[in-house]
């Protein structure tokens, strides 16, 4: 019984070792072949060694894997790193290009308006003159007691003065004359200028005959009737101006400049309004383009100006940074040469102060080296 038993256990055990066999041999067999054409290893694992199939595409991570990575990113930032400096450098360079054309042309400027304010003279000069007379006689009557005289001064500030070594100059005097009867009475009179230096010494005197212009009475009324409403109201006066002309080309002398001028009118029955003494400059050459053709020749004199500090500013910078106009060499070498020379003279002056201790050296270790050998010597 035992025995039987025991052989069933034993085809038991057996059949369902062979069931066990058949579920994991089900289990383990090989998968379809993928469309990729990947192959199978035995407990589900892909094979490394692999190969597709030659139709199909390679995957993507395997071409990520395998292919070697561009250095894009360092090859940006250097050409960044390129640009930023050569950006940076014509940056500096256009600054300090643009901060010298601003330089020289502001020097440019400065020295045009310093030669201009320097050659040119005060084109025209308006000085009022205020007359004065004596009042000491009787005044009962109409006339006078002296003739009108005005001292007006030539000098700005009194140190400026107003008129210029050798230019010419027009001196006019300005006369506001009412036409009132005495006026028209006066006839002709004189006017007369003196121009004095330091210390009030006469240096020039000119006299000119003035006279009010005729006017009929006829003429008078109807000049009268037409700006009647302008003489009521204030915006015309019946006066004359005259222009008495007394220097047509008066030139100061820089060895005696004039500093003023006495004027005088020579007549005790004229009545005055005002009078002006104008002093207006007669230019020629270049003092004539610079007055009437003031920004024609700015332009050309700051042109001028900054073409030569330009020219100026290109050698130095070729001379100092490149070196490439004048070379030193041959300074160098004349320097070296005398240098030299100098030296030489020096050890050759050193040579003779030293030769006279020499030969006393000498003629000392003669007298030494003969005593030494006196004493070693034995005694005969």
């Amino acid at each position: 019984m035992s025995k039987e038993m025991a052989d069933q256990k034993e085809a038991g055990g057996k059949e369902a070792y062979s069931d066990q066999i058949k579920e994991s041999g089900k289990e383990e067999e090989p998968p379809a072949a993928s469309s990729h054409g990947q192959g199978w290893h035995p407990g589900g694992k892909t094979a490394r060694n692999s190969r597709p199939e030659p139709g199909a595409r390679p995957s993507a991570v395997s071409t990520m894997v395998n292919d070697p990575p561009v250095p894009a990113m360092l090859w940006a930032q250097e050409v960044g790193h390129v640009l930023a400096g050569r950006a940076r450098k014509l940056l500096l360079q256009f600054g300090v290009f643009f901060c010298t054309i601003l330089l020289l042309l502001w020097v440019s400027v400065f020295l045009y308006g310093s030669f201009y304010y320097s050659y040119m003279p005060t084109v025209s000069h308006l000085s009022p003159v205020h007359f004065y007379y004596r009042t000491d006689c009787d005044p009962s009557t109409s006339l006078l007691c002296s003739f009108p005289v005005a001292n007006v001064s030539l000098a700005r500030s009194g140190r400026d003065r107003v008129l210029m070594y050798g230019q010419p100059y027009r001196v006019t005097l300005e006369l506001e004359l009412p036409e009132s009867p005495v006026n028209q009475g006066l006839g002709m009179f004189l006017v007369t200028i003196s121009c004095y230096t330091r210390g009030g010494r006469i240096i020039s005197t000119s006299s000119r005959s003035v006279m009010l212009h005729y006017r009929s009475d006829l003429l008078q009324m109807i000049d009268t009737l037409v700006f009647s409403s302008l003489l009521l109201f204030g915006f015309a006066e019946q006066k004359q101006l005259l222009e008495v002309e007394l220097y047509p080309e008066y030139r100061e002398n820089s060895y005696v400049p004039t500093t003023g001028a006495f004027i005088e009118v020579h007549s005790k029955r004229i009545q005055l309004y005002g009078a002006y003494l104008r002093i207006h400059a007669h230019f020629s050459g270049l003092r004539y383009l610079l007055y009437n053709f003031p920004m024609t020749c700015a332009f050309v004199g700051v042109a001028s100006n900054f073409t030569f500090l330009s020219v100026i500013v290109l050698f130095s910078y070729m001379q100092w940074v490149w070196g490439g106009i004048w070379p030193r060499h041959r300074f160098a070498l004349q320097v070296n040469i005398r240098k030299r020379d100098g030296s030489r003279k020096e050890v050759q002056g050193r040579i003779s102060a030293r030769q006279p201790g020499q030969e006393e050296s000498t003629q000392l270790s003669d007298i030494t080296e003969s005593y030494s050998t006196l004493q070693t010597l034995p005694p005969s």
